[in-house]
């Protein structure tokens, strides 16, 4: 048989027919197309961290800090709630405190009705010069009663208006302060129409073992 010279048209199915020209549309479809950006990565913690701490520079007089710790506040609160009360008795018999004397149950206090409320206060805070003074000190309760009768009615009759009569305060007496309670109890009746107030002598002048007399 025969060799025939085959054409182009002899095979009817040809797949790789338009292979090239898909090729050449392909490449130039590539050149013609924008390039694709690529994805900026996000740094992590660590690298940010040490970009932040890259101009930073170590104090070398910092390396080591002395740490001061504060008493707390815990541990003063559980002390015993007399604490203040003794360490004020303390400083008091220390003679560190003064003594408030009005808080006092030796304090003595009294007002003539017709008179303000605040006149014994005063009194007792020194407003008023004392012109004469009495000290009881070694008298019977009786010696007593005759040397105030006879102090406070020369007092009147000078016209002097604050006078002072140290009494004690019977601290070493067994019956306790007597003579203070019996000046008192003489002032509050035999000589009461002759007084405006009476009170308690500042520390300064007696204190508790003493009174201020005012007259009217």
């Amino acid at each position: 048989m025969s060799a025939r010279k085959l054409s182009s048209d002899t095979f009817a199915n040809r797949p790789f027919k338009n292979l090239k020209n898909l090729l050449v549309e392909k490449e130039k479809k590539r050149c013609t197309e924008p390039p694709v950006a690529k994805k900026e990565e996000v740094p992590g913690d660590e690298e940010l961290f040490a970009r932040a701490m890259k101009e930073v520079k170590e104090i070398k007089e910092f390396r080591e800090i002395p740490v001061y710790h504060n008493v707390s506040t815990y541990s003063r609160c559980r002390r015993s709630p007399d604490h203040d009360a003794l360490k004020a008795l303390e400083e008091l018999v220390q003679g560190k405190r003064p003594v408030h004397l009005p808080d006092t149950p030796e304090f003595v206090e009294w007002i003539h009705e017709d008179y303000r409320d605040d006149l014994a206060q005063r009194l007792h805070e020194g407003h008023f010069s004392v012109q004469d003074c009495l000290d009881l000190h070694g008298n019977t309760v009786q010696e007593a009663k005759e040397e105030v009768s006879y102090f406070i009615k020369m007092s009147i009759t000078k016209g002097y208006r604050c006078i002072k009569i140290i009494h004690g305060r019977g601290l070493r007496s067994p019956q306790g302060p007597v003579l203070k309670n019996s000046v008192v109890q003489w002032l509050l009746t035999t000589f009461r129409k002759y007084i405006a107030a009476f009170v308690t002598a500042r520390q300064c002048d007696g204190g508790a073992g003493a009174l201020y007399i005012l007259f009217k």
